[in-house]
């Protein structure tokens, strides 16, 4: 008798939770994105670039996990089910300067093309610059 109490009790409080538990969630929008990934000097499309998503918090915060993605011989990669709000979008490739920005995600489908720069010139204090050759002053 003690023993059939015992998990009575258990079992009804499980039944009465049962339809709260059951409830669904309101559906969150998903969106279609597009990514092109060209070179900046010429528009030429970037081959096998990582595209990586990163969801960002309210505070501008990166959360944790995300997407990679990589281009095809096009420069094209896409993603269906990508959760509205801010997503930071960042390419890296061999050869190129990594890209980074944010963008909102806000509609159904949205495309991005993404233009890619080669690495620029390192500043050294060792060599001579245009700009210091003015500064000096006659002696």
């Amino acid at each position: 008798m003690k023993t059939s109490r015992f998990l009575t009790i258990p079992l009804l409080i499980v039944f009465s939770l049962a339809p709260a538990w059951a409830e669904k969630k309101p559906a969150i929008p998903l969106a279609t994105v597009s990514f092109v990934v060209v070179r900046d000097e010429n528009g030429k499309p970037v081959r096998n670039a990582a595209v990586v998503l990163h969801p960002v918090q309210e505070n501008g915060k990166q959360e944790r996990g995300g997407i990679e993605l990589k281009t095809d011989p096009d420069g094209k990669a896409g993603y269906d089910g990508v959760p509205y709000g801010k997503m930071r979008i960042q390419v890296l490739a061999s050869g190129f300067q990594t890209f980074g920005n944010d963008y909102e995600i806000g509609r159904p489908t949205i495309d991005i093309t993404i233009k890619l720069k080669r690495p620029a010139g390192q500043y050294s204090i060792y060599e001579e610059h245009p700009s210091d050759k003015k500064d000096q002053k006659p002696q």
